[in-house]
């Protein structure tokens, strides 16, 4: 697998008139109004303060009825990291190990957050295929642990990327295979759902069937990257571990006074499905910008997509054509100048809710 690390955003000033092709990041996209209506309302008036308030109250319903748990704890903050870093911790010790792919979020672009708020667990690497981690390989580094006795860490949480970071699925099969080695050892699973609803449209499941019908202890429920301001529902299936989690979101500093406006925007986002049709039109649009990158000269994609992230790789010219057209996307790999022209070089293209066939035509027309 390629060393999947970035290079750098390439960017260039166009005329105000020319829309941007902007695949950098669907961290990066706009709101949706509904959104920003909702947070109008829940500024109406008063409430009650760090969650003891209604809008907290019916959107813990609705998360439950969402996910046919209604035992289910649900908890708001406002960062993925914080999502993660706080399930894993909730249901970590000191002294055991979180076992993840070699490419996972937790392990990529969290900096040490699951380390520091676990108290100083350490994350064991599993080897991915295509982001994904075969059951048997992690079987393997299962078994590696708790086989030093007091020299080395016992054993944690299986740790799962859904999407995973290279624009992959974990297909049901593959997931259930995942999930039974984690329960071959007794370990609780957890799902990383920063793009939980473009997995989500993609597989054609329920929340449900890809959670804790699965076997999933715990999921992050993202909301940043599809059309959100800022929310994330990290929810736990086993009611015992809820007020654990409150202790340890409190003592991270990550329960919010003025709650509402966490539960403001989730509820809107659960409301009339809004959530799914954001996933399936970032999926569309990557589905349209992958069929005309694979039909474009020069280009190799490095994945199949699965949901709203691509991976290729593009000659350096066409590389500064696109940039210098207005093109906002990552480089993954090289850099944009000192070699050929023809040289490939990695690209990472993500789509959100808001991209537009208009802005991916011109953005294909000009490879």
């Amino acid at each position: 697998m390629a060393d999947l690390r970035v290079a750098g955003l390439h960017k260039r000033r166009v005329p105000g008139h020319i829309a941007a092709m902007y695949f950098a990041s669907d961290n990066t996209g706009p709101v949706h109004p509904k959104i920003l209506d909702a947070l109008t309302r829940a500024n109406e008036g008063y409430a009650h303060a760090y969650g003891d308030d209604a809008l907290t109250a019916a959107v813990t319903r609705r998360v439950r009825e969402v996910f046919e748990a209604p035992e289910a704890q649900v908890h708001l903050v406002a960062t993925g990291t914080a999502a993660n870093s706080l399930l894993l911790a909730t249901h970590t010790t000191p002294w055991q190990t979180i076992f993840c792919s070699d490419i996972a979020h937790i392990h990529m672009d969290e900096l040490n957050a699951p380390e520091f708020f676990s108290g100083g667990a350490k994350l064991s690497l599993v080897p991915s295929e295509d982001g994904v981690m075969p059951p048997e390989a992690l079987r393997a580094r299962i078994e590696q642990e708790e086989t030093r006795d007091l020299h080395g860490p016992s054993r944690g949480p299986v740790s799962l990327t859904q999407v995973t970071e290279v624009g992959t699925v974990y297909q049901m099969p593959a997931l259930h295979d995942v999930v039974g080695v984690a329960k071959d050892f007794g370990l609780p699973v957890h799902m990383d759902g920063a793009r939980f609803a473009n997995a989500l449209v993609k597989l054609g499941c329920t929340p449900a069937e890809m959670t804790w019908k699965a076997g999933v202890d715990m999921v992050s429920f993202g909301g940043t990257k599809n059309g959100l301001m800022g929310v994330e529902a990290a929810i736990i299936f086993e009611p015992s571990k809820g007020r654990e989690f409150e202790y340890r979101r409190k003592r991270g500093a990550h329960l919010f006074s003025k709650h509402r406006y966490l539960a403001a925007q989730m509820l809107a986002y659960l409301e009339d499905d809004l959530w799914l049709q954001m996933a399936r039109a970032a999926n569309a649009a990557c589905h349209r910008l992958a069929e005309g990158l694979r039909a474009a000269p020069g280009v190799n994609l490095m994945y199949r997509p699965h949901a709203n992230i691509i991976f290729a790789r593009l000659p350096r010219g066409t590389h500064r054509r696109l940039f210098e057209a207005g093109a906002e996307y990552h480089l993954w790999d090289g850099a944009l100048d000192g070699g050929p022209e023809e040289e490939p070089i990695a690209a990472r293209f993500v789509c959100d809710w808001s991209a537009t066939d208009e802005n991916t035509d011109r953005f294909l027309a000009l490879l």
